[in-house]
Formats: C-alpha cells, sequence, structure tokens
C-alpha cells in the first residue's frame, strides 16, 4: 500500500505542478492579449482619424467641383459645363 500511495502523491504533484504552469502562462496570455488590444485599438483610432480627415478633403473638394461647375466653361474631360448651346 505505501507504494501505491507514493505513487498516488507524485500523480498528483504531477497534475498540480502541470495546473500552476498552465495558470502562468495564461496569466502571461492574457497581459499579451491585452498589449496586442491596446496596439490594435491605437491603429483603429489613427485610421478613424485619417478617415474622418479624407472624408472632409473629400467633402471640401466635392464642393469645389461643384462649384467650378457652374462656372461658365467648366469643362471635364472635354465635356463643357455651364455654357449654352
Amino acid at each position: 500500500m505505501n507504494d501505491t500511495r507514493k505513487y498516488i502523491d507524485d500523480m498528483l504533484n504531477e497534475i498540480k505542478k502541470e495546473r500552476d504552469q498552465l495558470q502562468v502562462r495564461l496569466h502571461l496570455a492574457k497581459l499579451e492579449a491585452g498589449d496586442e488590444w491596446e496596439k490594435l485599438e491605437g491603429k483603429l483610432q489613427m485610421l478613424e482619424s485619417k478617415a474622418r480627415a479624407l472624408g472632409d478633403a473629400t467633402s471640401e473638394a466635392s464642393k469645389g467641383i461643384g462649384a467650378a461647375a457652374q462656372l461658365p466653361g467648366y469643362s471635364v474631360s472635354g465635356i463643357r459645363f455651364g455654357t449654352q448651346s
């Protein structure tokens, strides 16, 4: 019986050791995931900012093109706008 008890104790100790190692790995994985999340959030905020700026610039350009199209004799690729035939 003493050998059986030792075998069981050794097995339990090995399982506890594996559990502890997994807890450490899980903790490290959580930290790494958090770091990656923060990087992604920063990139997303930068992309959103650039998208807003691009949208604003595009809107302004569209207004400028619209205004220019109202001018007499304005043409795009040979098509003339704002003139009367």
